[in-house]
């Protein structure tokens, strides 16, 4: 039986939030309809960004996700520094997005590509970089973090409560899509949307599933052990 092998959690994270960022911009760029959880910041960005030029996906993202966090303390009536954290993740995920945004389209106009390929691309990076996070205990975005705090607080089970989020996510890209750009004009929701909705949950899982078979997961950066005398 083959030995597994060690995998740092940091690298799990930097790369998870890194794929994450690149599966967004590729599915941007195919225009079929982005995840229903990015949906409402997509929207957000396509809709300042004709004002207001220098406003990007990446601002739209880090933006919405700390008006997200804002709430969530808020209703959870409590907070915890490990929120300010998840905040950073958001920060970092959406500086690489923007870099990723800008990279994907030169390279769209370098090699003019079928928009399904940046979308099946897209579809199978996300997956992996989610199933990456979860083997990292480095705080994951607002979005999951806000997933399993209000959860927690209402007593529902996570999955439960994660397929109402979504759902919620999803209805309000689309009220945000009909306010901006005008009543059954659908922007950044289509059918690519729904594909997202349905196969990511088994993609992670056969990625999680894959890792576990040949990766043991170290935490590399450990707290410092020193006492005071």
């Amino acid at each position: 039986m083959n030995q597994k092998r060690h995998f740092p959690q940091e690298l799990a994270y930097v790369l998870g939030v890194v794929m994450l960022a690149l599966s967004a911009s590729l599915m941007a760029r195919a225009n079929y309809g982005v995840s229903m959880v990015i949906a409402p910041a997509y929207l957000v960005y396509l809709k300042l960004s004709e004002s207001y030029p220098f406003f990007t996906f990446g601002m739209a993202e880090y933006g919405l996700q700390g008006a997200l966090l804002l709430i969530m303390v808020l209703f959870l009536k409590r907070f915890r520094i490990r929120y300010l954290f998840s905040f950073v993740t958001a920060v970092f995920y959406g500086f690489v997005l923007d870099l990723w945004m800008n990279g994907v389209e030169n390279f769209d106009k370098a090699a003019g590509l079928p928009p399904i390929i940046y979308f099946v691309i897209g579809l199978f990076l996300g997956s992996f970089g989610v199933a990456l996070l979860f083997h990292t205990y480095i705080s994951p975005a607002v979005y999951e973090l806000v997933v399993l705090e209000v959860s927690a607080r209402l007593g529902i089970k996570v999955s439960r409560f994660k397929t109402g989020y979504d759902i919620a996510s999803c209805l309000l890209a689309v009220c945000l899509s009909f306010i901006f750009f005008g009543l059954f004009r659908f922007r950044g929701v289509s059918w690519g949307t729904v594909v997202c909705a349905v196969i990511n949950g088994p993609l992670i899982g056969v990625f999680s599933a894959w890792m576990e078979r040949r990766f043991s997961f170290i935490r590399v950066l450990k707290p410092n052990p020193h006492k005071v005398p």
